[in-house]
């Protein structure tokens, strides 16, 4: 049996030391140069592609739902990922942070989770650019009205909202 200073001088011995040698990487040859900038490419041909207006349908209905569900899911009566589909990376995490926030004052106050009630008024749109649609949805509820803004780009043949603001 071997003593615990002898198991450990054992260990030291036993270790293998590894010397790292760095060398600089050659330069591309030109054919690998091409092949990298036909990647580039690909990359932006398989990337999301925008989409004019006139060939993605009308707006008003997807504003005026998006609306609906985003003030669904700030009373936590809808969950947020089933706007996923809808909304751009960015947007969701918005969304996310809005979500956890006002989970925690129900909770402080003690409210229970119900479907708000309200109904849809108007919608005013604009098209600042081709592919891109902003707009304004008119939400009517007991308490008060608010103003849902959103900001809709057409990619990939589709509605996509890359702004979403509760007023």
């Amino acid at each position: 049996m071997q003593s615990p200073l002898t198991a450990h001088a054992t260990a030291e011995q036993s270790v293998v030391r590894v010397s790292s040698v760095l060398r600089a990487v050659p330069p591309l040859a030109p054919d690998e140069a091409g092949s990298a900038s036909a990647e580039h490419e690909n990359t932006e041909y398989f990337g999301a592609q925008p989409a004019s207006t006139s060939s993605l349908p009308n707006p008003v209905p997807l504003m005026e739902n998006l609306a609906r569900c985003v003030l669904e899911v700030l009373a936590g009566a809808r969950d947020l990922d089933q706007l996923s589909r809808w909304v751009a990376d960015d947007v969701y995490r918005h969304l996310l942070k809005r979500v956890v926030l006002s989970t925690r004052a129900r909770q402080a106050r003690g409210a229970p989770i119900g479907r708000p009630s309200f109904r849809i008024g108007n919608t005013i749109t604009c098209e600042p650019a081709d592919g891109v649609v902003e707009g304004v949805v008119i939400v009517h509820g007991k308490a008060r009205t608010r103003a849902v803004a959103i900001r809709l780009e057409g990619l990939d043949k589709r509605w996509r909202a890359s702004a979403i603001n509760v007023l």
